[in-house]
């Protein structure tokens, strides 16, 4: 069985950090989505630990101090540049295929968030669009064997409860990844469930974060759950979304268990 966790861990600072990475290796999972990373000591911390412990890490570059995504995976993967080549602001999305059976491609994507700023509007708008782009152009088998997760910052037309101020690009994220078949996990297994991800200052609530799968992938989805622990603990400020497959891992690379459940630090 193969699982995958998504997490936005909102630019954790060292001491916040080193508490998400207890919190994430008690989760069990296969491959990490980690959205809203940043370029200091707290990525680095989560970053370099797993990766000193044999996890395979990669971390879309923070260019000019924005913030990233990165895809840890205890299974051996390969970077694919190619897919998220274009894609801007640079930084926000990594893909990866990693070693299953069948072969998965993974693509962590962290959209911007805006307010009604038109350069931020600009800004999510270019991500958007580029991003469809990279979609459009993935191979037949990509497409297929596809997980795209992450904190996408959209809501859906039907969103419980309903909002105003988003633009028509945004709610049109949702129905455009619908064209590219690909499939909303969590409905996909709970039709017509309403359920949130993050919660404003005013205690509104907002489904965010996604995970959508490809053709090949839907039909052996176990489970998709939101877990509310990392935001109800305050360890971030979202819920983390859980995914399992019936895949099978054939190889797993070795891990080296004690250096992610020490409290220490490595700085």
């Amino acid at each position: 069985m193969l699982s995958l966790l998504t997490l936005n861990i909102a630019a954790a600072a060292l001491p916040r950090a080193q508490a998400l990475r207890s919190w994430l290796t008690a989760q069990d999972a296969d491959i990490l989505v980690l959205t809203e990373t940043s370029g200091g000591p707290g990525t680095r911390h989560v970053l370099d630990r797993y990766r000193q412990a044999g996890w395979h890490t990669s971390h879309a570059a923070n260019l000019n101090g924005d913030r990233g995504t990165a895809i840890l995976t205890r299974l051996p993967a390969t970077i694919r540049p190619e897919i998220t080549d274009g894609i801007t602001p640079a930084g926000r999305a990594v893909a990866v295929t990693v070693d299953s059976t069948p072969a998965v491609t993974v693509l962590g994507i962290y959209v911007p968030s805006s307010d009604r700023e038109q350069a931020k509007i600009g800004r999510k708008r270019e991500f958007i669009r580029t991003l469809l782009g990279a979609l459009d152009r993935l191979d037949e088998v990509d497409r297929q064997h596809l997980v795209l997760a992450g904190d996408y910052n959209v809501v859906s037309r039907d969103h419980q409860p309903p909002y105003q101020g988003f633009l028509p690009f945004e709610y049109d994220l949702l129905d455009n990844l619908a064209t590219q078949s690909l499939t909303d996990a969590h409905q996909h297994l709970h039709p017509g469930t309403t359920v949130h991800s993050w919660y404003g200052r005013g205690g509104n609530a907002y489904r965010f974060d996604y995970i959508h799968t490809g053709q090949a992938i839907t039909p052996v989805v176990l489970g998709c759950d939101y877990l509310q622990e990392p935001r109800t603990t305050k360890l971030t400020d979202h819920a983390a979304i859980r995914l399992t497959c019936d895949i099978a891992v054939d190889k797993r690379l070795p891990v080296d268990e004690e250096l992610l459940t020490d409290a220490g630090t490595l700085f």
